[in-house]
């Protein structure tokens, strides 16, 4: 098991936020975390990335505790691509990819042949080997997406961490982004956490008949946890968020079942 989180929680203020939490992440699964604004997704994020300490409970990252590890250790089991990231300066795609190998070759090291080469390994992977030499700043916010996931991918890292990666991007770059994970994951053998607001993106791994899990957080309460065509019911989107909702089947044109939702409205128009 690449990752194991074991009855976590953790408070802020003595308020918890996030309550006896457990979930696990294999070589090649995808879990989805889910819930409303202020559930403690990013929060979870945090503390299995080590930015924050649970208060109670363990989280287990490739065999040890997350706390044993150092910063460049941690960069090596578990990679992050965040929701927000404005480049500054006009670095070159390539070089900006090859900033993950940071933890390999320290801050002041110099790339050699082997970092190099993983580094033009991660871009093909997303499909912007094209965009090598061009300045990390023209990108539009599809390809800087991309872009950020080649930089992860370049750790070599057996867990890939993303905080709503999608966010703001059109359709077809979004679909290009979940295309790419979904690829990592059954080629490479990548286990996959991925906080997302879209409950859509579950129902498109789990019809791709990859090994899919979803947690469902809601502020202070115990998460949920199942595949999603259990979890993801209009009963429980009631209950969690608050809207009327209907979940459809829909075959796509190669035999793969697709599911969907349709919202109605809140509660409160009721």
């Amino acid at each position: 098991m690449i990752l194991t989180i074991d009855r976590l929680t953790f408070s802020f203020d003595d308020a918890p936020l996030l309550r006896d939490l457990s979930l696990n992440v294999d070589a090649g699964e995808i879990v989805c975390l889910l819930g409303p604004n202020g559930s403690g997704k990013t929060t979870l994020l945090d503390c299995i990335l080590g930015f924050h300490r649970p208060t109670a409970g363990s989280v287990t990252l490739c065999g040890k505790e997350i706390g044993a590890y150092s910063r460049a250790q941690l960069a090596k089991c578990a990679a992050y691509v965040p929701q927000q990231h404005t480049p500054t300066f006009p670095y070159t795609v390539r070089e900006a990819v090859r900033m993950g190998r940071t933890a390999h070759a320290g801050l002041l090291g110099a790339p050699n042949k082997e970092d190099e080469a993983i580094c033009e390994q991660a871009l093909r992977q997303v499909g912007m080997e094209a965009f090598a030499d061009r300045p990390y700043t023209s990108l539009s916010g599809g390809e800087l997406k991309l872009v950020l996931l080649a930089r992860a991918l370049s750790q070599k890292a057996r867990l890939l961490v993303l905080d709503e990666p999608t966010a703001s991007l059109d359709f077809k770059n979004e679909m290009r982004f979940l295309e790419t994970l979904a690829r990592l994951a059954r080629q490479e053998q990548i286990g996959i956490l991925m906080a997302t607001h879209a409950l859509q993106h579950a129902f498109y791994f789990e019809s791709q008949a990859l090994p899919v899990n979803a947690v469902l957080l809601s502020r202070g309460k115990p998460a949920i946890t199942g595949t999603p065509q259990a979890l993801l019911t209009p009963q429980t989107l009631a209950e969690i968020y608050g809207v009327r909702a209907a979940v459809h089947e829909v075959t796509g044109e190669h035999g793969e079942t697709m599911r969907s939702l349709t919202l109605f409205g809140s509660m409160e128009e009721q």
